[in-house]
């Protein structure tokens, strides 16, 4: 689940902030971004599998995410997975060879 916090739609120029949620036991696909992507954990437990290698957070931790570097989130934890991830405004993704738009960077 994506929720806008703070984005151009909503006034912001050149970022865009919003909340990430990840449902207990979720595995992510493995996608790269444009523009570099900052997550801090809010609760629970993620992993952030960069590069080949797992880093395991919990909160309070915060994760650089470098532009056009695959990375995939995972919640392996029995709770939810809150954190707030910024970005750069125009961000675009890569996932499985498409390009999307999200259009929480909008």
């Amino acid at each position: 689940m994506f929720r806008p916090l703070a984005v151009p739609s909503r006034g912001s120029a050149e970022l865009a902030v919003w909340l990430l949620e990840l449902e207990p036991g979720l595995v992510g696909e493995e996608h790269s971004v444009s523009r570099e992507e900052v997550f801090v954990l809010q609760s629970g437990v993620l992993e952030l599998t960069l590069g080949g290698e797992v880093y395991r957070l919990t909160s309070g931790d915060a994760m650089i995410v470098p532009p056009d570097t695959p990375f995939r989130l995972d919640n392996p934890g029995a709770e939810p997975a809150r954190a707030t991830v910024c970005t750069s405004a125009g961000m675009v993704g890569t996932v499985g060879g498409a390009t999307i738009v999200p259009p929480w960077t909008r």
